[in-house]
């Protein structure tokens, strides 16, 4: 069966909006070659800038290591396909346009997976992340549970549900299903997509060995919080970069795009 695509051309967007094409073409490139896509399935979502009642997704069919800047969809928030053409998901409406919605700038950036070891920490009856190590500790305070699988979102009600279940973290763990993260940027959310697969693969590695966990001492743990927050409580916070460490990660990502296939740019 032949894929119904139709190729926005560079010329029909503005600087702003390319750029954002190019970046989540980037993101669901990357996301492939790390081993988070699941077939055809899962969703990379981003609010088209500058618009508030749309947003960017690929057709349903297409799989992640073909897509192009040129192959999103703008699909609007009644669900019809503005711009692009393609059939639209349905379970991906119904999870991330309420929360754009709902959450315009936290959430410009939707991406939900499938990942193996995020994934396989959600099937526990304590999914909940360790306080064994920095990088645990540095993401703790940016993730929420969801301790509800009520089957397949096909109504909208489930993305408003998980919308107030995030609140204002950045990180959402789907109980017996998946995780999202979300981002103001698609650099954000790949960024923290990238990072607590990290963390889960390194916990479920040390849950392996059937040792107990060394857990880290309740003053480290209030220390690295405060390190790695913007609002440092008196301890040596950790310096500002410009540009962030996110942005300067997903850059060096696309570097290594550019170099094995470019063509995710057109």
């Amino acid at each position: 069966m032949q894929l119904k695509v139709s190729p926005t051309a560079r010329s029909e967007c503005s600087p702003q909006e390319w750029q954002a094409r190019v970046d989540l073409a980037a993101a669901h490139r990357l996301a492939y070659m790390h081993g988070f896509s699941e077939g055809i399935f899962n969703h990379l979502t981003l609010l088209v800038p500058g618009r508030t009642d749309r947003y960017y997704q690929i057709p349903f069919g297409m799989h992640w290591s073909e897509v192009k800047a040129s192959s999103f969809m703008e699909v609007g928030f009644d669900g019809q396909v503005k711009r692009g053409a393609g059939d639209v998901e349905r379970s991906a409406y119904c999870i991330h346009m309420p929360i754009h919605r709902a959450k315009p700038k936290q959430c410009a950036a939707v991406f939900h997976t499938h990942m193996p070891y995020t994934s396989a920490l959600t099937r526990l009856e304590d999914p909940r992340i360790k306080e064994i190590g920095q990088s645990e500790v540095i993401l703790m305070n940016k993730i929420a549970y969801d301790d509800s699988y009520d089957g397949p979102a096909f109504d909208c009600a489930e993305g408003e549900r998980l919308a107030k279940v995030l609140g204002d973290k950045s990180i959402l763990f789907m109980a017996n299903h998946g995780v999202t993260t979300f981002g103001a940027t698609v650099a954000e959310a790949y960024d923290r997509l990238y990072y607590i697969e990290r963390v889960a693969q390194v916990q479920i590695f040390a849950m392996w060995t059937g040792q107990r966990l060394k857990q880290l001492s309740p003053e480290i743990v209030d220390k690295t919080k405060y390190t790695n927050s913007s609002d440092p409580q008196g301890q040596q916070a950790m310096p500002k970069y410009d540009p962030p460490p996110a942005i300067r990660h997903f850059d060096a990502l696309k570097r290594i795009l550019d170099r094995k296939e470019g063509d995710y740019v057109e």
